[in-house]
């Protein structure tokens, strides 16, 4: 199975295809490039060129038009490139004739999400989740699997085999579907009773949009040694600690992070893993507010949220992450043109819609550890509250904790 999607080297050669549509401005598509990019990277491959064409929607043959697949084919052949990558799903029509024409290794922005998954899985569970992503990803693309099979110049006799070896094909990955669901339900009844028997802690829930720093956090506030990397789905596997915050002990879960243009059935796989935020109590919502655009990727999370959890209210902390990594250019005097994101400093961002949030919202730096403390309040904060109406007999201790250690 790990073949089925990439045979990957070391290191690959590839280009990056994406369009600029009525729906998708220029801007936008190169910000989606660019994040695809970063996924390659991640995958092992280096990024030598990028194409982009203007149409009003994808052509259903080749996904680009005739003129840009021959300027792509081009630079393959001029620079020795083994791969090319396209920024949206592609139907295994367009593969075909894409491979056909390029004669290089076609991916698209799943089958890269996919890979990445694969590399990235450690436990049984998440290595079955990716397994079954994988399988409902080639199921509707079985005929590109069998070109072998092919009529050869239409000749007698040509007509039944290639058919049905898709058939046969077909009817076993259903098959290891059923099989695999199965699986995930026996880890799922596992896990829930592993949910059960850690009582009524508090549970606390990092989310958020891919590589904003979750892992780092979490490192940082349970003392562990989580994987934590600069690369786009470092984390797969769900993690939990038990935290102690002065005389208040929780559950730190960090889960998977989101992405755009994560296709319906990978969110379907991975709902087992993000079981852990349905049953958590607070969600922390890590945001990398150096990002250009992390107010789009705060939509992408609620709205991957909003189908996790069933729209319920949860309470939320929204922690505003690298802000040594934020950057801006102020504007000069003389310039009228408008201000853009990129001329806001990050005081300003504090008085804008932030600021409606009020003690939910946080500023800090995971990797310098700046405003930590901040943080940490806010979660003893919280997560008191909740302790409280499962325990209330504690209620005399942190009365006294709050007398002795938060009078400044």
């Amino acid at each position: 199975m790990k073949d089925l999607i990439i045979d990957k080297e070391l290191s690959e050669r590839a280009v990056l295809v994406g369009l600029i549509t009525p729906s998708q401005s220029e801007a936008k598509a190169n910000e989606y490039l660019d994040e695809l990019a970063f996924l390659a990277d991640t995958a092992g491959a280096v990024t030598e060129g990028r194409f982009l064409q203007r149409l009003s929607y994808p052509d259903s043959r080749t996904f680009v038009g005739k003129g840009k697949l021959q300027e792509i084919k081009q630079f393959v052949e001029a620079n020795e490139i083994g791969m090319a990558i396209f920024d949206d799903d592609l139907t295994s029509k367009q593969v075909a004739n894409i491979e056909r024409e390029l004669q290089i290794k076609i991916l698209d922005r799943t089958s890269l999400i996919l890979d990445i998954f694969a590399k990235r899985a450690q436990t049984a569970n998440a290595k079955t989740q990716v397994e079954l992503a994988q399988y409902q990803y080639l199921l509707p693309r079985l005929t590109r699997m069998w070109t072998h099979l092919e009529r050869q110049r239409g000749g007698i006799g040509m007509r039944g085999p290639g058919e049905t070896q898709i058939e046969t094909d077909r009817r076993i990955i259903l098959d290891k579907i059923a099989r695999l669901k199965n699986e995930l339900k026996d880890i799922d009844r596992q896990k829930s009773i592993q949910r059960k028997n850690r009582g009524k802690l508090t549970r606390v829930a990092l989310v958020g949009y891919t590589n904003v720093g979750k892992s780092t956090l979490m490192n940082l506030l349970s003392k562990s040694e989580v994987f934590a990397e600069n690369k786009l789905f470092a984390t797969l596997d769900t993690t939990v600690r038990k935290v102690i915050i002065d005389n208040l002990p929780f559950l730190l879960t960090d889960t998977v992070g989101f992405i755009r243009k994560l296709p319906t059935h990978l969110v379907e796989s991975f709902k087992s893993t993000l079981d852990e935020v349905r049953d958590a109590d607070i969600l922390v919502h890590v945001v990398d507010i150096s990002h250009p655009n992390f107010e789009e990727q705060i939509e992408v999370v609620n709205r991957t949220l909003n189908e996790v959890c069933g729209g319920s209210e949860k309470p939320m902390i929204m922690v505003f992450n690298k802000i040594d990594a934020f950057t801006y250019t102020p504007k000069d005097a003389d310039d009228l043109t408008p201000r853009t994101r990129e001329n806001i400093s990050l005081e300003e961002l504090k008085e804008t819609w932030m600021s409606r949030m009020g003690d939910n919202a946080v500023f800090i730096s995971a990797r310098t550890g700046k405003n930590i403390d901040e943080l940490k309040h806010l979660l003893y904060e919280k997560a008191k509250q909740i302790h409280l109406t499962r325990f209330p007999y504690n209620d005399f201790l942190f009365q006294k904790y709050d007398e002795s250690d938060f009078s400044d």
